[in-house]
């Protein structure tokens, strides 16, 4: 949705600028992350949008559905969500924050479908050949989709490697039905 990722661009951005300052980031992507998490639950999101809810109400439940303390700026973040109403936008603010600190990094996430379960050599030489084609270090998110019949699908940004039998079936088909 280009809405929430618009609005949460200036929250990650942010966050990210003070964090880097105070060298913390790797506590605020673990912080997000769960934050994300919890607010991406349906349950949640009702519960949020429920205008017999306080602004207080709201905030007390969602800290009571964190796992661990938050430490003091991150319940300050979170009260500033909830004041604006921008909750929902929480998992987009962790996906932006986990880009940005990625491209600080020179790394990039590897959204990687296989129709198969790979063994962690196989992970590591297409990991090795993709950092090559891609110029940055990857970081692997794999699931496995027996829906792409063989092959893999790599999604790195907005680049998409597709060499599933699904997708050359496709283009196939496209082929053939255009002549």
């Amino acid at each position: 949705m280009a809405e929430l990722s618009t609005i949460a661009r200036p929250y990650a951005e942010a966050l990210y600028a003070a964090a880097r300052d105070k060298n913390t980031v790797a506590q605020w992507s673990s912080v997000l992350s769960e934050l994300a998490q919890i607010s991406s639950n349906e349950d949640v999101r009702e519960v949020m949008a429920d205008p017999r809810l306080s602004k207080t109400q709201r905030k007390d439940l969602l800290l009571g559905l964190v796992k661990n303390t938050l430490p003091a700026d991150a319940s300050n973040f979170l009260d500033l969500l909830v004041e604006n109403d921008r909750v929902i936008t929480l998992p987009e603010i962790a996906e932006q924050f986990e880009d940005l600190k990625n491209r600080h990094e020179g790394s990039a996430i590897a959204k990687i479908v296989t129709a198969f379960e790979l063994s962690e050599t196989q992970v590591q030489e297409l990991l090795t050949g993709l950092e090559k084609k891609f110029g940055v270090k990857l970081k692997p998110e794999i699931t496995v989709d027996n829906s792409i019949i063989g092959g893999v699908r790599v999604t790195v940004g907005d680049q998409v490697l597709d060499t599933s039998v699904q997708a050359q079936l496709t283009r196939l088909r496209d082929t053939l039905a255009t002549q």
